[in-house]
């Protein structure tokens, strides 16, 4: 059956939504590009698999820890893990913990939801309780401050779900990494299918979370919230992290009278898909520290392209971080084939316009972000 045409769009952006309306990707597909997207994938999913540990093992083990100095060592105190961390020669877990807080701060979906329910307040009330058991100091410090300690069980529910959540995608990027090295990966559109396939495969997974204190295990978020990691946690992590963001200290001003930042939440264009590349590097731009662990796993393959470059190695960071961005472009790539309303090979015109619309939609907010930089 031969489909109906739709007209062109008449969108800005129209070229990215023919691009996906055809099956191809917001990035083009080069052999340099798919070199670099999925080598920058392979260190980003050795950094994920670091970051959704220490996230875990925070939620669960540093739970209502009012200073928890060694959270970043996952329970293993040494005299060497010591020396390593205040020379800086370590993950800089900072940098999940920023993220951690931006979806806390913008919120979104069925765990921001169900952390506003009398369900997990009453479930945060008893496992504070219990915590709080033979301690007189911390029961009168939450009877002086009653909203204290349960603000601090919502954020140990977004520790441990972005742990959930970059758990997968750590695993979904490695073994992305380790079907290129087989030679079945060869372009942008099966980079693509291999993380859509992902996030549908793990869509209806469970985000649960429960402590254990004195022998006993309370459930902070139990199974039979309904909790899932596609809609209740990688959804937001898209909303907050890709498009949403934060100003980076010292680049605009925070005086609201400077109108330097937008009144609206929703109106945030800071995310990785906005970011310029060139401020990494510098002091107080959060995605350096990304950045520069990233740069500890590379691939031999993508760090002799980097030595290539004009500068070689001396702006290694922004090299690295211009290859995540194109990398965040496909993953967007397969988040909007697995939202739109109908499959977008579909021939049905009903439904090609459906997607039209919901694809035109999603490129208002891409007039400003860097996808065109990005294929230049």
């Amino acid at each position: 059956m031969v489909s109906t045409p739709l007209a062109p769009s008449s969108h800005p952006l129209a070229e990215y939504v023919h691009r996906l309306e055809s099956g191809q990707a917001l990035l083009k597909d080069t052999p340099k590009n798919v070199v670099e997207v999925v080598g920058i994938l392979k260190s980003y999913g050795v950094v994920l698999d670091a970051y959704s540990r220490n996230l875990i093992y925070i939620a669960e083990h540093q739970f209502l820890r009012l200073f928890p100095f060694f959270k970043y060592f996952n329970g293993e105190v040494t005299l060497s893990k010591l020396l390593k961390f205040w020379w800086h020669d370590r993950i800089n877990y900072e940098y999940a913990e920023y993220c951690m807080r931006s979806m806390l701060w913008h919120g979104g979906n069925g765990l921001d939801e169900y952390l506003d329910t009398d369900e997990f307040k009453n479930l945060a009330v008893r496992a504070i309780r219990a915590k709080l058991r033979g301690n007189p100091f911390m029961q009168g410090l939450n009877g002086l401050f009653p909203d204290f300690l349960p603000e601090q069980v919502r954020q140990s529910c977004y520790y441990s779900g972005l742990g959930q959540f970059w758990r997968v995608m750590s695993d979904m990027f490695l073994s992305l990494s380790d079907r290129y090295d087989r030679g079945e990966i060869q372009s942008i559109p099966q980079v693509v299918q291999h993380i859509l396939n992902g996030l549908v495969a793990d869509a209806n997974r469970p985000i649960t979370f429960s402590v254990e204190i004195d022998g006993e295990t309370y459930d902070i978020i139990p199974k039979s919230v309904g909790l899932t990691f596609l809609v209740d946690t990688a959804v937001p992590y898209v909303e907050s992290i890709f498009f949403r963001g934060a100003p980076f200290p010292g680049t605009v001003s925070y005086n609201a009278q400077a109108f330097q930042i937008p009144a609206e939440q929703g109106d945030f264009t800071y995310g990785a898909l906005y970011a310029d590349p060139l401020p990494i590097g510098g002091a107080g731009i959060p995605p350096t520290q990304l950045m520069q662990d990233m740069r500890h796993f590379l691939p031999d393959y993508l760090h002799e392209i980097y030595r290539k470059g004009k500068r070689q190695e001396d702006d290694l960071r922004v090299q690295i971080c211009q290859s995540f961005q194109k990398s965040m472009f496909c993953v967007t790539t397969a988040a909007l084939q697995g939202l739109a309303p109908h499959p977008l090979d579909t021939t049905d015109i009903e439904q090609r316009k459906a997607n039209r619309a919901f694809l035109e939609q999603w490129m208002n907010r891409f007039v400003t972000s860097r996808v065109e930089v990005v294929n230049q």
